[in-house]
């Protein structure tokens, strides 16, 4: 009888357990959730185990956040029949990437380094730390990492409530709204319905981020709350120039064995841009990358065709505006004498 008891209760704990699981995702879906995946070091090192692909099947993509929304790999690999692998990361300087697939002998690829400036031409050590702990576990991942990877992809696929970035308890709890005190600062936090991640690493902002302007100015003044944090002065003197120095040295070592590197400047709009302008000028920071290392680059200014977007909140391109920007994108490239597996015709608006 006891045994029956326990049993019932089991099957009873199990059934609560999936009707509250199937209520919970229903209603996230209901809210206009989708399935994004997690964008840690595990996802990262998936794409940098492909950057050994043969250079004419694949473009490896290094830089900050705009390259991970503006690049729309679906169009990208859909027109050219090249494998675009995603390695920019998140609020942080490329650097680190850059040295690490410089110091790969075996990488012979085509790299395309996307410029924000100030993430770019930072030193400062919270800037860099993604890109580390990232190289990190790509070097340290053990079997069972791997493993649980694989696993978690097929789960993070399928069920909307499985999205740690933005529905884990830890992020719900970091989402209430504490009052800031002297000497502390509560960070807002980007709101939820900024952007969705794919596997593939790109990011996409959702239809409520792209319709609700009240969405977009609370991002602008995250944006604003970072400018008036910010206490160190743009790069420029000796510092400047050990960053040169330091992106040249990898840059060379690249080409050195028959890679291809090119600078990409993503659009910005409005205030933002402004400021960009004003504190890290063409001619001292961007014009000096491509001198220094004596590769092309594209920025967004210099081509009518991917010169006017408005970003939503100033920083990121819209899906729609994505998919124009990349399709512009490989045509400037096919203009530099970049080449690609194949080049359906495309119409461009």
């Amino acid at each position: 009888m006891e045994s029956k008891n326990l049993v019932r209760a089991g099957v009873l704990a199990f059934v609560l357990v999936i009707a509250f699981v199937a209520g919970w995702e229903f209603y996230l879906r209901s809210k206009g959730f989708d399935t994004s995946y997690y964008d840690d070091g595990s996802l990262w090192a998936n794409k940098r185990e492909m950057v050994y692909e043969p250079a004419n099947k694949a473009t490896v993509f290094i830089g900050s956040s705009r390259i991970k929304f503006d690049l729309d790999i679906n169009t990208w690999e859909n027109i050219t029949g090249d494998h675009a692998i995603q390695l920019a990361c998140v609020g942080s300087t490329p650097l680190p990437i850059l040295e690490n697939l410089a110091n790969d002998k075996n990488f012979k690829g085509k790299l395309v380094v996307d410029v924000t400036e100030g993430l770019f031409f930072s030193s400062a050590a919270g800037n860099a730390r993604t890109p580390n702990e990232n190289i990190k576990y790509y070097k340290d991942q053990t079997p069972a990492q791997r493993g649980s990877f694989h696993v978690n992809h097929l789960l993070e696929s399928q069920f909307v409530f499985l999205d740690k970035e933005w529905l884990s308890l830890n992020e719900l709890l970091a989402g209430l709204h504490i009052r800031n005190r002297p000497g502390v600062y509560n960070f807002p936090g980007f709101p939820s319905d900024f952007g969705r991640v794919k596997f593939n690493r790109q990011e996409y902002m959702t239809n409520k981020m792209i319709a609700d302007t009240n969405i977009q100015n609370q991002v602008k003044g995250i944006w604003n709350s970072f400018r008036q944090m910010s206490k160190d002065p743009p790069a420029s003197g000796a510092k400047l120039d050990s960053i040169l120095t330091a992106v040249k040295n990898s840059v060379d070592k690249i080409r050195a064995r028959g890679g291809q590197v090119l600078f990409v400047r993503t659009p910005s709009s409005g205030a933002y841009l402004m400021g960009e302008k004003m504190g890290f000028p063409r001619e001292k920071y961007w014009e000096r990358i491509l001198a220094v290392t004596g590769c092309p680059g594209i920025h967004f200014e210099d081509y009518p065709a991917i010169a006017h977007f408005v970003c939503p909140e100033f920083s990121h391109l819209s899906p729609s505006d994505a998919i124009v920007f990349t399709k512009n994108f490989i045509n400037i490239l096919q203009e530099k004498g970049w080449t690609f597996p194949h080049k359906q015709t495309i119409a461009l608006k």
